[in-house]
């Protein structure tokens, strides 16, 4: 009997050691905070960031075409949701750092969202026209919503998708001339409203408060502002000085309104094709300012807190990056931080500051009160730049 006994112990620590043995190894218990992901948008990869100690903890490849790439976040901000241009949608494990499922699912798509709820992504599509959710814990496909339009039955390239409160999306017909509002509270029936909105609409963003969405014409002057809590008003034109005016003006590079900066009870708008930025009480809808910069503006960011607020610049004025101070509307300092700075992205409170300088191949943080530089990292061409704060904010 005792001899069985030992028999038996050792046959179980050897299962013991066999079972450990074939186990992946646990990713590294840690919040995710404080993550974040940058693309390297000539290899298909991301780089998994940590903000805290500003290291690059590894990357992910095999994610395709990611020029013009974007990402969301799941609402723990362990999976971020990558959208490729070329219509692919990946969903990766930042702690684990590898791919869990990807989807083909458009020809040619420009970006995304998630639902309020965290359950439901949405590709916006240029090819074909139309939006397209899926399970965010699968991606398995939940529902399309053409954009189709006039009496050809033509799809329109869709731009500009945000979420919204209560499952809701926004998002504009580049072709069409529309706003869509589309409810997925029960993906199985989506429910569509739609609004004339002008020519060419771009881009669009929504106010943090999820309450205004705004669309940018490329076809007029003006925006196209839509009032989430009265949409039976329908779409309303605000600023109809704001673009290229008469004389039409080169555009080296549209300008991006997903990086709303909203400050101090004011809009910040980069202006199409002039040197300037503007500023907009969201009170009266009307512009206060006008604000001379160092070149076309792409994004205009405010830094969390609303003091000051962030610009980088199109082609030929690309290696510069400015910072307005909020009150005086004035610039206050002038960075030049590395060649084509195409993004940035502030921390959650603000202190610091990320950009990306492509034709560097590197990364810099930036102290956003000294200006001095705290880090810099190499990284293959990159672009965007998204942390996972961006999990908890609307219209991200």
């Amino acid at each position: 009997m005792r001899i069985d006994l030992r028999i038996r112990a050792l046959l179980l620590a050897a299962g013991v050691v066999a079972g450990c043995a074939s186990q992946p190894p646990a990713p590294e218990l840690r919040g995710t905070g404080d993550l974040g992901v940058v693309i390297a948008r000539a290899s298909g990869k991301i780089a998994v960031v940590d903000t805290s100690h500003r290291t690059v903890l590894g990357e992910v490849s095999g994610l395709g075409d990611l020029s013009h790439a974007s990402v969301v976040f799941a609402r723990d901000g362990r999976f971020a949701f990558v959208f490729g241009r070329d219509g692919a949608l990946t969903r990766v494990d930042l702690l684990a750092r590898r791919i869990t499922h990807r989807v083909q699912q458009a020809g040619n798509s420009i970006g995304g969202a998630i639902s309020q709820d965290g359950r439901i992504v949405v590709a916006q599509n240029y090819e074909p026209g139309g939006i397209r959710a899926f399970d965010a814990d699968t991606l398995a496909p939940l529902a399309e919503v053409p954009s189709t339009y006039g009496a050809e039955g033509k799809r329109s390239k869709v731009v500009g998708l945000a979420d919204l409160p209560g499952n809701r999306f926004a998002y504009a017909l580049f072709d069409a001339g529309e706003i869509w509002v589309t409810d997925l509270s029960d993906p199985k029936t989506p429910r569509t409203e739609k609004y004339a909105a002008g020519l060419q609409p771009y881009d669009g963003l929504v106010t943090p408060d999820g309450r205004y969405y705004l669309a940018g014409l490329f076809g007029e002057d003006g925006l196209a502002l839509l009032d989430l809590w009265q949409p039976e008003k329908g779409v309303r034109k605000v600023l109809r000085d704001w673009g290229r005016g008469d004389e039409k003006l080169p555009v080296y590079k549209m300008p991006h309104l997903r990086g709303w900066a909203m400050a101090d009870g004011y809009l910040w708008l980069p202006a199409i094709g002039r040197h300037q930025v503007w500023v907009v009480d969201t009170r009266s809808w009307q512009q206060v300012a006008q604000i001379p910069v160092a070149g076309q503006p792409v994004f205009v960011m405010a830094r969390p807190d609303g003091r000051q607020i962030w610009v980088n610049f199109a082609f030929p004025d690309n290696g510069k990056v400015q910072v307005i101070d909020s009150l005086s509307r004035s610039v206050v300092k002038s960075l030049e931080p590395g060649r084509a700075v195409l993004h940035l992205e502030f921390l959650p409170r603000g202190g610091e500051v990320w950009l990306s300088a492509r034709d560097d191949n590197r990364v810099s943080v930036i102290n956003t009160e000294r200006f001095d530089t705290l880090a810099s990292f190499s990284i293959d061409a990159p672009s965007g730049i998204f942390f996972t704060t961006r999990a908890a904010r609307i219209g991200f």
